[in-house]
């Protein structure tokens, strides 16, 4: 049955494959965050984990085109591997279920070693499941086609990259959503196990959608995979060549001819074909290194950034979105306006010259990744070492104030309400205040433990001079752009506060609430409730990631007199400061990546084509192994130097790779096979002659 000219099966194969990158784009998005604020690792220990499952995902589906082709088939192997996919990703769903070790429901998993051995679990079978699949799948559908629909099935590949592109931006706007909702049966935090149940019940659909098409499918038997005998063939030419390495054997004209004694010229031949771009391919892996980290270190990055787009509220693993919107832009404009204009302007853009351009673009978007970051460093507050303290003074009277930190290391003066920004002493030496306000004066003397904030309430009453040190319970700035708010009560009484829907409880005069989170972004109502008697104002909007001390200081008719102290200023670098990098890093994966494939096919016999697009994936996967040991190596405490790292490791590998382009011939493999072909067919006649001959010589005897 066909439909349009397609064979009616090629449409099931689409559907399948869109819904199968939408799972994979969508759990792979939310997968750093789910790192860092659900299973609480650091930075480098989620960076360090996401790389090393990419590199598995590329690294499997050389095994599932070992399994297709010796010994399923590959319709066998999508399934039995998509049925594998499946169960990690539920597996996955439910090991980021919250309340399934909670059981003092206080939000946070008590038992976090199952939800990593399960997730450790989940991953594992997705790398197995989406690896496996990924080499048959495109070849699967290109299987469907008689040999006279070579234009159908250029088409099909091309509809195929599509659908990828749009599974995965899809699910990289939507399962970012799903992750922002609140849900929980005890308590309500970030969904994940919506964010990765719906990859998985696409991956359940996408499977039921592959079989359903069953009886429509050409199903093509096994027939030995090339690998194995391009591998073998390799292996005997080396192991030849070194028994016979002395001198009185004739040297041959390449080291592969070693195994002409036991393998036929034209499988030496192809062999050589894939050896030489093979050889091009160990420069590229540097360039997936740097392309794979949009989904780790960028998206951290996207973290400590202002989200706020006017009335949309951006979510950090959003930003990746930009990168398949602009693939699907990119790719026609490209094809259809940039290569044309190349060849008007009399320039020979030759592939090769191509990737080349690819890698150094893309050695670009990290130094402008380094430069954000370097802007965001400014904004970031520094906390106290080991052996510091830091203060800030709240003056909370109506005089000014003078704080002396004892034994003569520095005086502040505190106008009235005013505060100051936190100051770091050594706290070994810090051991005295002394403060004045108006004519009073008193001194305190202070042990400190060290690497903590404090905060120094200061008022000067009827009665003498209040001082209060109050412990500030923050060490890092607020994740996820949410802020951190407390109160102090300097009313004479005390008062019953909320904001929002928080309750801070009952605050007695003078003393300070602890800190509490609030979502980034809105303005929240501030009530203070005395005696059936309440006063309110609408907060300020606090941005993103901030905390707050706020001052609540005088009750007037209904409306409440509030004073703001910022503790940890907001995320001020805005998000939209990605998007050069983003956009400059989709040119380069235009032009490196959809070359590459285009090219490493041109240069080999068709029958290769499963050996290069191993080799291929097999760069994706080095790549994401050299960020592990790039970030483990180079101890490196600012990232903006790492990202210089990388450009400048990207660019010298760019040269290198300019280099061998610039000695490599290009080859047209069916010449050669004409070639052989022709040899082939003389052999068979001489053969003949030789045989009639014999006949002859027979027949007269």
């Amino acid at each position: 049955p066909s439909c349009l000219g397609y064979p009616l099966s090629i449409f099931f194969i689409i559907i399948n494959e869109f819904c199968e990158r939408f799972s994979y784009y969508g759990m792979r998005a939310v997968l750093v965050l789910y790192f860092k604020y659900f299973l609480q690792w650091d930075d480098n220990l989620s960076t360090a984990i996401y790389h090393t499952f990419v590199a598995l995902c590329y690294l499997t589906p050389i095994l599932g085109a070992l399994i297709a082709d010796s010994w399923l088939g590959k319709f066998k192997t999508i399934v039995s591997l998509s049925i594998v996919y499946t169960i990690g990703q539920a597996v996955m769903s439910v090991s980021s279920i919250n309340d399934l070790t909670d059981h003092n429901r206080d939000g946070s998993p008590d038992n976090v070693t199952v939800h990593v051995a399960l997730s450790v679990t989940g991953l594992i079978l997705i790398a197995l499941g989406t690896g496996g699949i990924k080499p048959c799948v495109s070849a699967f559908g290109g299987d469907q086609f008689e040999d006279d629909q070579e234009k159908q099935r250029t088409r099909f590949f091309s509809i195929f990259y599509l659908s990828i592109n749009a599974g995965s931006l899809l699910s990289t706007i939507i399962t970012p959503i799903l992750r922002a909702q609140e849900c929980g049966i005890h308590s309500k935090q970030r969904c994940y196990p919506l964010a990765f149940g719906v990859p998985a019940a696409l991956m359940a659909v996408s499977l039921i959608v592959f079989i359903t098409g069953s009886r429509m499918y050409k199903k093509v038997r096994p027939e030995g995979n090339v690998m194995v005998q391009v591998s073998k063939c390799i292996g005997f030419a080396i192991k030849n060549r070194f028994r016979h390495r002395s001198k009185e054997f004739p040297k041959r004209e390449h080291w592969l001819d070693w195994a002409s004694e036991k393998y036929d010229k034209r499988l030496i031949a192809q062999t050589k074909m894939v050896l030489k771009v093979l050889f091009l391919y160990i420069p590229l892996p540097m360039f997936w290194a740097l392309f794979d980290q949009q989904g780790s270190r960028w998206t951290l990055q996207a973290t400590t950034m202002d989200g706020n787009f006017g009335s949309i509220q951006i979510q950090p693993d959003q930003m990746q979105t930009v990168n398949p919107i602009l693939i699907i832009i990119m790719v026609p404009v490209v094809d259809a306006v940039v290569y044309p204009l190349i060849k008007k302007c009399k320039i020979n853009f030759t592939p090769l010259r191509r990737i080349t351009v690819g890698m150094f673009l893309a050695s670009l978007a990290f130094v402008a990744a380094a430069l954000v970051q370097v802007q965001i460093d400014k904004t970031l507050p520094v906390f106290p070492a080991a052996g510091q303290s830091q203060i800030k003074i709240i003056n909370l009277g109506t005089d000014g104030a003078t704080v002396q930190f004892g034994p003569k290391l520095q005086n502040v003066n505190v106008m009235s309400m005013e505060s100051t920004g936190y100051m770091t002493f050594e706290t070994s030496q810090l051991q005295s205040l002394n403060i004045a306000s108006g004519n009073n004066t008193i001194t305190k003397v202070i042990k400190l433990a060290g690497g903590n904030r404090h905060t120094l309430e200061v008022k000067n009453t009827a009665t003498g001079i209040v001082a209060e040190l109050l412990f500030d319970n923050v060490t890092s700035k607020p994740e996820e752009g949410n802020n951190l708010i407390r109160f102090i009560n300097n009313l004479p009484y005390p008062v019953n506060l909320t904001m929002g829907d928080t309750s801070f409880g009952t605050l007695v005069p003078l003393s300070a609430s602890n800190y509490n989170l609030f979502p980034g972004g809105r303005k929240d109502k501030i009530v203070a409730i005395r005696d059936s008697i309440s006063c309110s104002v609408t907060a300020k909007a606090f941005g993103f990631g901030s905390a707050y001390t706020i001052v609540i200081n005088r009750c007037t008719g209904d409306t409440l007199n509030v004073k703001y102290s910022e503790d940890i200023p907001p995320n001020t670098v805005h998000m939209a400061w990605q998007i050069p990098q983003y956009f400059i890093l989709t040119c380069a994966e235009v032009v490196f990546s959809v070359t590459g494939l285009e090219f490493s096919y041109s240069q080999a016999p068709s029958n290769m084509k499963a050996v290069l697009q191993a080799g291929w994936l097999l760069t994706v996967a080095v790549g994401n192994i050299i960020v592990l040991i790039v970030a483990g190596a180079s101890k490196l405490s600012e990232q903006w130097a790492e990202y210089v790292l990388f450009a400048a490791l990207l660019l010298a590998v760019c040269i290198i790779f300019a280099v061998m382009a610039y000695f490599y011939t290009y080859t047209d493999p069916n010449e050669i096979e004409a070639q052989l072909d022709e040899e082939e067919k003389k052999q068979a006649k001489k053969d003949q002659d030789v045989c009639e001959k014999q006949s002859e010589a027979d027949s007269q005897m």
